[in-house]
């Protein structure tokens, strides 16, 4: 099951961006008081009593003038209607009901989407009471007084968000089949991807209505195997500035990786890869998916024997939190080297879900410390009693040791490139989780 989405719409200054970090736990945004500061942390994962989900601040580009606010609230209900499975709507009591809330309200109640609406600066319920009953003029239920600043009413308000999650009813009837995202900067040929793939050049957008996620799924089978591909060039939204198309594409990025098993990350051959290429590719990372780096439109590329080495090093020098991607050559357009993508798939695939036997884990532990002694601090030394696979999707692995602060990140990667010597593990990232125990058990 993937996480719920759940996305934050509201006014300049009503304090979405302090809701943001409150609930990530982390300072993560800048706030400030002019509505112009960009924010880069678009999502954050939060967990909430046994309820995981991914929160989205669609906040963004707040221009001032108040014809202007209106559309991009506008803007931000699209997306949040277009991407969430909750849209929490931000008011503030200080500035009271404002015209633009009353259309926006509008917007989200005719999406049919579940919308908590939330009153924030309410820092003394008694004082403000009054002003909290006024929204319920919205017409969007009940309102839940907040204040985000000082972690006041959350609780409540997130009982009220997790309540419209779907119902995890187990796995859905495709579970078996991988499901694969395709993303990469606008314009990078993802659609011709999935159209080359359906064989013809038609765009499958299944104008559903009530279907949940702009994401249009794709049911390919080759070779007799069947794979879900997720084309997050789905809508084509007419965004009119530059920075709001990146956000919106991340966006999207971030709410169809969360779906994948797998994660195609297509670059442009042409233009090489570029630092969006590594803020999308790091979403993957962070959501530890399998990742294939796919770079597009290599038949329309000068080559001659170094080519391909200088692209695979210039994709290993930038991707550098990565080493583990596959990278393969392909062009969608004219269907090349599409056949090597699949095989890597299956490969990566087969990689995210391999379980490796205990005992055979500590022969390659043993021989690794044999080979490189453990670190040590003020005499102490570093022991590792032993290690063991505990989950897949993506491979994850407790080391247990003697003291946790002596497991240094460089020894946790030595031991993760002695197991990838091993198995390979190629495409997908290794979790690696370090636990104390006392020498006596």
């Amino acid at each position: 099951m993937s996480k719920p989405v759940v996305a934050i719409v509201g006014r300049p200054n009503v304090g979405k961006s302090t809701l943001f970090n409150a609930l990530a736990g982390d300072k993560i945004s800048i706030v400030k008081d002019t509505p112009g500061v960009t924010r880069d942390r678009i999502y954050a994962d939060v967990t909430w009593l046994d309820k995981e989900f991914t929160m989205i601040d669609t906040g963004g580009i707040e221009p001032d003038s108040s014809d202007i606010i209106l559309s991009q609230m506008r803007e931000q209900a699209q997306i949040a209607i277009d991407t969430a499975d909750v849209i929490i709507f931000i008011t503030d009591v200080h500035q009271g009901l404002v015209d633009s809330d009353a259309k926006v309200a509008d917007m989200l109640r005719r999406s049919g989407k579940p919308v908590v609406l939330v009153v924030n600066k309410v820092d003394s319920v008694q004082k403000y009471m009054m002003d909290v009953y006024e929204f319920y003029n919205l017409g969007i239920g009940e309102p839940f007084a907040i204040s985000a600043a000082n972690r006041q009413g959350l609780g409540d308000m997130l009982d009220e968000v997790t309540k419209y999650f779907p119902e995890d009813t187990g796995e859905d009837e495709d579970s078996d089949i991988p499901k694969i995202a395709i993303v990469g900067k606008p314009n990078v040929g993802k659609s011709s991807l999935v159209n080359k793939l359906l064989g013809e050049d038609r765009v499958i957008v299944s104008d559903i209505a009530g279907t949940t996620r702009d994401a249009v799924d794709t049911k390919v089978t080759w070779n007799g195997k069947e794979y879900i591909f997720i084309d997050t060039a789905g809508l084509r939204r007419k965004a009119k500035v530059k920075e709001e198309i990146e956000r919106f594409s991340v966006i999207r990025t971030v709410t169809a990786v969360e779906r994948a098993d797998l994660v195609v990350v297509m670059i442009d051959a042409s233009e090489g890869v570029t630092e969006q290429d590594a803020k999308i590719a790091g979403i993957a990372h962070e959501k530890g998916k399998g990742v294939i780096i796919a770079v597009n439109k290599w038949d329309a590329i000068e080559k001659n024997d170094k080519t391909i080495y200088k692209h695979t090093n210039r994709i290993r020098e930038v991707l550098s939190f990565m080493p583990y991607a596959e990278i393969v050559f392909i062009s969608a357009k004219t269907g090349l080297r599409i056949s090597r993508m699949f095989e890597t798939l299956d490969a990566v695939i087969e990689n995210q879900t391999m379980r490796i036997q205990t005992g055979v884990l500590n022969e390659i532990l043993a021989e690794a410390v044999a080979m490189q002694q453990p670190p040590s601090d003020k005499g102490k030394r570093l022991k590792i009693f032993y290690m063991t696979q505990v989950a897949v999707k993506p491979p994850t692995f407790v080391i247990f040791v003697n003291d946790k602060e002596l497991m240094h990140f460089s020894y946790t990667r030595y031991l993760e490139n002695k197991i990838r010597d091993a198995f390979d593990f190629g495409g997908t990232p290794l979790r690696f989780i370090v636990r104390e125990r006392g020498e006596k058990e």
